[in-house]
């Protein structure tokens, strides 16, 4: 069983900058790929980004592509989401998610985090 814990959430202003930082209790955490999603008020849990399991892939949903940036340092067994040039449409819970597919699709991740805030005021 996986564990992740994210970090790194909170309240910042609009064109502000935030990273959030997930970290797996699994040792074998560099043989999964990652992702990570959101889910603001009233919506459903999309998909942000991803990365292969030896960080040569990623993959971003358009409406963060160019401003989101997910890195992954195995050796400190974690994974990064920088988030620059925040949006108020940015604001939800962002979750951190572990996949033996290198996927933007939620059905193939296996373990999940509990999530953290992000709120980006206007």
């Amino acid at each position: 069983q996986v564990q992740l814990v994210e970090s790194g959430g909170g309240l910042v202003q609009a064109g502000d900058s935030l990273r959030l930082s997930c970290a797996p209790s699994e040792r074998t955490f560099s043989t999964y790929n990652m992702g990570w999603f959101r889910q603001a008020p009233g919506k459903e849990r999309e998909f942000v980004a991803a990365i292969s399991w030896s960080g040569s892939s990623t993959r971003y949903a358009d409406s963060v592509k160019g401003r989101f940036t997910i890195s992954r340092d195995n050796a400190k067994n974690a994974v990064y989401l920088q988030m620059n040039s925040l949006k108020p449409e940015d604001t939800a819970v962002y979750y951190c998610a572990a996949s033996g597919l290198f996927s933007s699709i939620q059905g193939n991740y296996k373990y999940w985090g509990q999530g953290t805030q992000v709120t980006v005021s206007s």
